[in-house]
């Protein structure tokens, strides 16, 4: 399953409230391997216990949100801050 393209015009982080696009496949291969690593935590603090096949990044690209079968899961406490990871 998809998202709309027309539904990614208006999403927004819960957080920021700034819009949303795809995360890029380099950035999620980065992601994919903190999180085997154990390094990538949510915003609760609670570890991410499976890879994420799709995510939505926040334009300034510091916060994510995973796609779990084609719905973007945009609570404040699955978002994942990414500069916490590092450059990889």
């Amino acid at each position: 399953m998809t998202l709309d393209m027309a539904l990614l015009d208006i999403l927004v982080c819960p957080v920021t409230r700034l819009p949303l696009k795809w995360l890029p496949a380099g950035d999620l291969e980065r992601l994919n391997r903190a999180i085997v690593e154990g390094e990538a935590k949510y915003r609760d603090g609670s570890a991410i216990d499976e890879p994420v096949t799709q995510a939505l990044v926040t334009r300034d690209g510091k916060l994510a949100y995973p796609v779990r079968d084609g719905v973007p899961v945009l609570l404040e406490e699955y978002g994942i801050e990414l500069a916490a990871l590092g450059e990889r």
